[in-house]
């Protein structure tokens, strides 16, 4: 695998780390109106962009001779000129730039014409983002940028200028998420917003290394465009894995940015910068902050994550070679769930009397197309919890409670 390379399947790709040749405003000014028709009395609402800083606005209310009310919204920024200006100083003390030494191997057709070897190892070097989520050192970003945890060397460098080498405590190439440790004082945490209150049309802004540590330390704006977006993820053409309630925004995520932060107008991290489309403008998706969250406490408060599992293997019907959905209809009733391929013993699933060929349709009232929307899912709840599980068994639905086991 060359620095963690993964691409989307046919329109999208994934931010890779920037390898060295293996790949690896929406308000500018300080006013704005706007103007609607309404009735009755008018209600604003205006949200602090970063820290203390507000912003001020004022309403004011004309009449015309129909008597058809209009409104009019003067926003005056604070003393940072624009929201970009204090986003950026609020939150890019927090990023941090991520350089990956890793191994990979190569091929020579040298020996062919007598000189030269077939070909052997060599080192390679892929760069991309994180952010801080702690000050004793934790660092949030993706797995593929530190090589899915095959690397000989992760060095982290600050906002301030200094470098730290880093130990990986953690990753997942399944969720794209690994957590890096630094030891070092002065640290700024990002503040974590919340990605279940996300509306399209939100602000968003996106922060980290585009193209590598030569473009450091930038930033880019935008809207969400879209919420729970499923991808599918191929590693160098071989196997792919579909991620599934990405944020979509339109801010300007490029190769070097994997791990980042996207923030909301107040400078709160809202998701980790994952992937881009290839062959679509603007279209960048982020992995939810709210799935990390859990995963960071965890590891802060223990120094590892232990994963929570129903206690079974299997595959999205979606995801079946062939995949048809009339067929799985007249068959299952659904064209949509997870089938169960096996039952671990002694497990959880076996304890609440699920068996193989069940349809699992929903987690906690979420519905599932595949395993990682179920492990994205279950990274909330600890072993020993208890989960709804809503299945289809030869046509009917059932509903099952499941003691989530290791």
């Amino acid at each position: 695998m060359e620095g963690g390379k993964k691409f989307l399947t046919f329109l999208l790709v994934a931010v890779l780390a920037l390898g060295c040749g293996f790949g690896g405003s929406l308000i500018a000014g300080g006013y704005y109106k706007s103007t609607a028709a309404v009735e009755g009395t008018n209600t604003v609402q205006t949200q602090e962009p970063a820290g203390n800083t507000a912003i001020n606005a004022g309403v004011t209310n004309t009449t015309d001779q129909t008597g058809t009310t209009t409104q009019q919204i003067i926003i005056n920024p604070p003393d940072i000129s624009t929201l970009g200006e204090a986003i950026a100083e609020k939150v890019l003390p927090s990023v941090v730039g991520i350089d990956t030494v890793y191994e990979t191997s190569y091929s020579s057709s040298y020996w062919y014409f007598g000189f030269g070897d077939r070909g052997g190892a060599v080192e390679a070097e892929a760069q991309g983002t994180g952010f801080i989520v702690d000050p004793a050192g934790y660092i949030l970003t993706n797995s593929h940028v530190i090589n899915d945890g095959d690397y000989k060397k992760v060095t982290i460098l600050l906002y301030d200028g200094r470098e730290f080498e880093g130990t990986v405590l953690w990753n997942d190439a399944t969720l794209d998420l690994a957590i890096v440790k630094i030891d070092a004082d002065g640290l700024v945490a990002a503040e974590l917003g919340d990605s279940d209150a996300l509306k399209i049309g939100s602000y968003s802004a996106v922060l980290g290394n585009p193209l590598g540590l030569q473009f450091k330390f930038s930033m880019s704006q935008g809207v969400i465009s879209g919420l729970d977006r499923t991808i599918e993820v191929t590693s160098d053409g071989t196997s792919s894995t579909t991620m599934e309630s990405l944020i979509q925004t339109d801010a300007a995520i490029n190769s070097g940015n994997s791990g980042g932060p996207v923030v909301n107008n107040k400078g709160q991290v809202i998701g980790i910068s994952s992937a881009k489309a290839a062959d679509g403008e603007s279209m960048g998706f982020a992995i939810p902050i709210n799935i990390a969250k859990p995963i960071v406490e965890q590891i802060k408060r223990t120094g590892v994550f232990e994963r929570a599992y129903l206690g079974i293997t299997g595959i999205g019907l979606e995801e079946a070679s062939g995949y048809d959905t009339e067929t799985f209809k007249s068959r299952y009733g659904t064209a949509r769930g997870i089938y169960i391929s096996t039952v671990s013993a002694g497990g959880g699933a076996e304890a609440a009397g699920l068996k193989k060929g069940d349809i699992i349709t929903t987690v906690e009232g979420t519905e599932v197309g595949t395993m990682n929307k179920i492990n994205s899912i279950l990274v909330a709840y600890k072993v020993g919890d208890t989960v709804s599980v809503t299945y289809i068994r030869d046509g009917q639905t059932y509903e099952t409670s499941v003691v989530l086991s290791n």
